[in-house]
Order: structure tokens, then C-alpha cells, then sequence
């Protein structure tokens, strides 16, 4: 591996790694096009996610690429244009794991949907309010887990927030008085989403009977996260795509991704007269 990235952090760094990936996919025999693709596919990765370090480089996960490429998904990408971010990623942990520059490859179990596969599905007011339905029935039978599920899909529903952000919110982000939450985005933007009465509701039932339940049980005091797995400590985002499909499948909806729930959310919105 060339010596150019030790010690380089920031657009120095990116724009050196892009070049060294760029080199070995020619290296590979690729046509120029295809190179010029993978590199731009590379690009948008780490400016989205604001990897401008080996070290950031190595931190990514499956989720990180998963929400990536949903993200591509919600602004109605073409299924071919798709399944190219994903076999540029490919390409580039497969290179960067090589090269030493990462320890894993987090993209190997990564899927792209494929030409014939259709995007999520955006549902009916209906079926949206079915789901809360069912989730709040759960709430009530379920005890502190299920108070967790009612409140995590009310608040994706009510502010159109990736699970990624949802998962990663504290308590002190969330203002039930005013029914606002503070949300660390990508590229460590900040920025404040109202909710409604009934998320807010769920919310205070969650932080005021189930989650402190949880601690009790699991003797696990430490966490500030707002959402929390049953062990106590911070509730994954993967686990928190299995709620949202979990409550989908009971309620005969179908597969359903919590992106896909964040895209009804701006389309009801949208319905409803908002800008």
C-alpha cells in the first residue's frame, strides 16, 4: 500500500484513497467508465457517511451501508443504479481489506435489490394506522418491550427519521413539553423535527413505565439512550428493523423496512397539505 495515507486525514485522505481504488480497479482490467462509476459510487459513501479517516473507514458496519443504500432507494433510484452502488462497495471493502485498510469486509452480506425486485411500498393512511394500532394492542400486552416498539415506530412514523438516528437518540434529545427531538444526522448535522400527540403519548409511556422496567430487570443503569434492547443496553438498528417488520407481518402488510415507513411518513404529510 502506498505511503500517501499515513498520517492523512480530511479530503486529503478521500481523495487519496479514491485514487488508489480507482488504480487497482484498472489494475483489474475494468473498463474506464466502470472505474468512473466505482469512484463516484466510493465518493458519495464516504462524503455521506463523513469518512475522511482510516480509522472512520474501519468503524463502518452493515447497517451503515444497509441505511446508505435505502437512502438511494427512498429518492426512487433505478434498480440498475442500485445494484451498482452495491457492487461498488463491494469492490471497495474487498480492496480496502486487501490493502489493510480495514479489518472486515461489512459490505460481504450486503444485498442490492435485483432488476425485477420492486421498491417498498409506500402505505395507505389506512394501513399506517392499522399498524400503530397493533403496535399500541402490543404495548398493552407486551409489557416494557412492547411499550419500546409502540413508542420506536410512532416516532420513525411521526417524524420521518431513519432507524439509524432513532437508535442513536439519547433522552436528553427528545422534548415530550414542546414535542420536538433533536436528531444527529449524517455528516454530524444537527437538526430539530416536531412529533404529534399520539407519538408523544407512546414516548412518555415508554420512558416513564417500560424503560425504566427494563433497567430494573436487567440491573443495567448506565444508558442514556432513549430506546433500549432487552438486555439493558442500547437497542441496535437491526433489531429495530426486525420490530417494524415483525408488527408489518402481524398485520398482514407485508415486508416492510423502516425506510419504508419513513417514505409513508413524507407522503402523508405530503397528502395532507405540507410543504
Amino acid at each position: 500500500m502506498s505511503g500517501i495515507l499515513v498520517g492523512v486525514t480530511g479530503q486529503d485522505w478521500r481523495n487519496a484513497v479514491l485514487e488508489e481504488f480507482a488504480g487497482a480497479l484498472r489494475g483489474e482490467g475494468l473498463a474506464e467508465n466502470t472505474v468512473r462509476a466505482y469512484r463516484r459510487d466510493a465518493n458519495d459513501l464516504l462524503v455521506r457517511l463523513a469518512i475522511d479517516s482510516t480509522a472512520e473507514l474501519s468503524a463502518v458496519t452493515l447497517d451503515d451501508l444497509r441505511e446508505w443504500l435505502a437512502d438511494h432507494m427512498e429518492r426512487g433510484e433505478a434498480r440498475a443504479s442500485l445494484a451498482r452502488r452495491g457492487a461498488s462497495v463491494k469492490r471497495l471493502f474487498r480492496w480496502s481489506r486487501r490493502q489493510g485498510l480495514t479489518p472486515t469486509e461489512p459490505s460481504a452480506r450486503l444485498q442490492t435489490p435485483s432488476a425485477h425486485s420492486r421498491l417498498p411500498r409506500v402505505l395507505t393512511q389506512g394501513e399506517a394506522l392499522t399498524l400503530m394500532e397493533r403496535a399500541l394492542a402490543q404495548a398493552a400486552a407486551s409489557g416494557p418491550l412492547g411499550l419500546r416498539d409502540h413508542a420506536l415506530v410512532e416516532l420513525i412514523y411521526a417524524t420521518g427519521i431513519r432507524v439509524s438516528e432513532a437508535v442513536a437518540l439519547d433522552l436528553g434529545q427528545v422534548n415530550l413539553g414542546d414535542r420536538l427531538v433533536r436528531v444527529h444526522g449524517k455528516g454530524g448535522k444537527e437538526r430539530t423535527t416536531p412529533f404529534g400527540l399520539s407519538a408523544a403519548r407512546s414516548l412518555e409511556r415508554w420512558i416513564d413505565l417500560g424503560r425504566p422496567a427494563v433497567i430494573a430487570a436487567t440491573a443495567w443503569g448506565g444508558e442514556q439512550a432513549l430506546f433500549l434492547g432487552a438486555r439493558g443496553g442500547r437497542l441496535g438498528a437491526r433489531q429495530a428493523r426486525e420490530v417494524v417488520q415483525r408488527l408489518a407481518r402481524v398485520c398482514g402488510l407485508g415486508e416492510l423496512a423502516p425506510h419504508g415507513l419513513r417514505h409513508s411518513a413524507a407522503t402523508h404529510l405530503l397528502e395532507g397539505g405540507a410543504d
